[in-house]
């Protein structure tokens, strides 16, 4: 009885506790779909939404304006014609293709970007069985084992396909072959731009045969103008296409910020470097059973205001272009291809003008090329202009003190040739008619103080690379040797040698070593001016939100000179550089360089630089190249301008003729400058 009584005791209990612990795990759940229903109900409704309702953006808005520094559009949009395309739920393959011949017999693409690769794609999608054939069964077996995968079944079929199957596609085929190409790359919910600026025909055949056309649609874009021409084009950049979209080499530098594939953005240059600026804002849309709800309005980029002087520059173009023209009638040009020149504010750093142009020989007669860009790339044994620096390197280090005199001489190391000035009648010179004169012998017994040389003549000479490192520590405080660091993607430092010796040591204290690009040449030329401030090359003076009509938009952004360093050289020693300066403007060598400029002040160089005549990869043909570096007024500097033109002659030619054409496109340039400045 017990017993019993003893189980069903235990039998009880049990029953209750799995009562209990079922009620308190009832009222868990309870709790829990309540606060999921009532308490995280905002939650629970915006997760829903973001699952009914996807967030879309429209096209890329219209780019922000390019004007000079006196407001006049460099840059501007102007509205074109798209026809589009939006790949619809359900739509197959033979459909498209179908909307892609339809679309070529109608409108004009240029499918000149049709690749072969892209060309054999659309044959196996039209031949599926043919192409199928072109895999083997044991291939079948491995993928089926998963020792292929199916991307490489697709390789298989386009490596097959042949050149003979390829070439049954007339024009017409390819041009469908580039359409439906259009149609499908990218992301499969992304529009795509199949024409941009489509005629008036073809837009209206879209509007007309929708039905027909599924997915296939027309609405207006922009496209970029420039109302001067190829002025200054190289360095204003280029902006994407809509049919383009991201190129292939930027497509991690942009996706990483956030873009779409098929947006429109800068690719090079000005247009690349100020993306951020000139871009604007998408219009912010939502789906709503399958129709575009605005949520944002987008917006037009921001306005650029660029430190060129417009009508300076096409000057500067006019005077380049008609001076390589008639170079070319004179002797000894035979390698002179072109000349680089540019024009800054010293006091802020700001580009008012910047041109090189390549004169080329072609069968119709010359053609002159933009070649702008290689003021950034390119870079030039510079020769005597930079003998001011040399100077510097004198005085900074107590190895030139101000009045030194040296007799002008020849230098002669043993199993050497001598090394010698332009002329052997300078006699004893003091540090300002070393400039005036354009010594060598002065530079070159200068640099063997700094080396720590006690010289005589016929003397075994061997020195280490300190000298060489002083020298080339102060001028890259100048810009030499360094980055300008101008607002522009691209730019190189130039070449610098890798050895060291006691020739070497001489020939870079004349500028006979490394080389310099133009905008390394302004940068130094206005950090003399600035008595060591090296101030940034720059070309964007503001940045204005989007214009509205003719009225400009407030001002966001002002460019401010900015100074990369300062020299721990004293002002005394800059003034007496800049005396001596004035004085080659005032004798032989440099009167008349600058024009009329008011009290000029520069330094003219010549360079013995080599040429690779025939083409083969190697410089073998001996030439001189003409620089100058100069500003004007003496006393208070309007402008700064450097030009070179490299190989004006050839070295040991039959004629001894040396052009003037980069003298005459300083002089003209300059009295130009000083009408508009006056």
């Amino acid at each position: 009885m017990k017993k019993n009584e003893n189980k069903e005791a235990v039998t009880s209990t049990r029953m209750m506790l799995i009562i209990f612990a079922s009620t308190f795990l009832f009222i868990l759940i309870a709790i829990k779909i309540f606060s999921m229903q009532l308490l995280n109900s905002k939650a629970s409704i915006g997760e829903l939404n973001k699952k009914l309702n996807k967030t879309v953006y429209g096209t890329s808005p219209p780019r922000g304006k390019i004007y000079d520094r006196n407001y006049n559009v460099l840059v501007d949009n102007i509205g074109v014609n798209e026809i589009k395309y939006k790949k619809k739920s359900g739509i197959k393959t033979e459909d498209e293709i179908k909307i892609a011949y339809r679309l070529a017999e109608k409108i004009d693409v240029d499918f000149g970007k049709l690749t072969k690769q892209t060309l054999k794609k659309f044959w196996i999608i039209n031949n599926p069985l043919l192409a199928e054939k072109k895999i083997t069964n044991e291939e079948k077996q491995l993928y089926e084992r998963r020792k292929l995968k199916s991307s490489d079944i697709e390789n298989l079929k386009l490596e097959r396909v042949t050149d003979k199957e390829l070439s049954s596609y007339d024009d017409l085929d390819k041009e469908a072959a580039y359409i439906y190409f259009l149609m499908n790359n990218g992301y499969s919910y992304d529009e795509k731009v199949i024409k941009e600026g489509a005629s008036d025909l073809e837009y209206a055949f879209v509007a007309e045969n929708k039905d027909l056309l599924k997915g296939v649609d027309i609405s207006t874009s922009w496209k970029r103008v420039y109302p001067y021409g190829d002025v200054l084009r190289q360095i204003l950049g280029n902006v994407s296409t809509s049919t383009q979209g991201i190129p292939e080499e930027l497509k991690n530098e942009y996706l990483n910020k956030g873009y779409s594939l098929n947006d429109r953005v800068g690719i090079s240059y000005l247009e690349k470097e100020y993306e951020k600026e000139l871009k604007g804002i998408k219009s912010k849309y939502v789906l709503k059973n399958g129709e575009k709800v605005l949520l944002e309005e987008g917006k037009n980029g921001n306005d650029l205001v660029l430190s060129i002087d417009i009508n300076l520059q096409l000057e500067l173009e006019k005077i380049i272009e008609e001076e390589l023209i008639e170079a070319k009638k004179e002797a000894n040009t035979d390698f002179y291809d072109h000349t680089s020149v540019i024009i800054t504010d010293p006091n802020t750093g700001e580009i008012l003008a910047m041109s090189s142009k390549q004169i080329v020989n072609t069968t119709n007669g010359y053609k002159i090329n933009d070649y702008t860009t290689s003021l950034l790339t390119g870079s030039d044994t510079p020769g005597s202009v930079v003998k001011a620096a040399s100077m510097l390197v004198g005085y900074s280090t107590g190895n030139l003190k101000i009045g030194d005199i040296f007799y002008d001489k020849c230098i002669k190391f043993k199993n050497t040739p001598q090394k010698c000035s332009w002329s052997t009648t300078l006699g004893a010179l003091n540090d300002i008619n070393a400039l005036k004169y354009s010594s060598n012998s002065y530079q070159f017994q200068l640099a063997l103080k700094v080396a720590g040389i006690n010289y005589y003549y016929n003397m075994p000479i061997k020195v280490d690379d300190s000298a060489l490192k002083t020298y080339r520590e102060v001028f890259k405080s100048l810009g030499l040797g360094v980055k300008s660091e101008i607002d522009l993607p691209g730019e190189t430092e130039g070449y610098k040698g890798k050895t060291s010796n006691a020739g070497l040591l001489l020939n870079y204290s004349i500028g006979q070593y490394d080389t310099y690009s133009v905008l390394q040449l302004a940068s130094y030329i206005n950090t003399i001016i600035n008595n060591g401030d090296r101030l940034k090359l720059n070309l964007v003076k503001e940045v204005r939100s989007p214009s509205s009509g003719k009225k400009l938009g407030d001002i966001i952004w002002e460019y401010e000179k900015k100074v990369l360093n300062k020299m721990a050289i004293e002002k005394i020693y800059f003034d007496r550089v800049k005396e001596g300066l004035r004085s080659v403007m005032e004798g032989y060598l440099g009167k008349g360089y600058m024009g009329n400029s008011p009290l000029p002040a520069g330094k003219t160089g010549t360079s013995e630089s080599f040429f690779d005549a025939d083409h083969d990869g190697k410089v073998e043909t001996e030439t001189y190249t003409k620089s100058f570096v100069g500003y004007a007024p003496f006393d208070n500097p309007k402008m700064s301008i450097v030009s070179i033109s490299p190989h004006v002659s050839k070295k040991n030619s039959v004629s001894s003729y040396t052009s003037n054409v980069n003298k005459r496109i300083v002089s003209k340039i300059c009295n130009k400058f000083f009408e508009f400045y006056k």
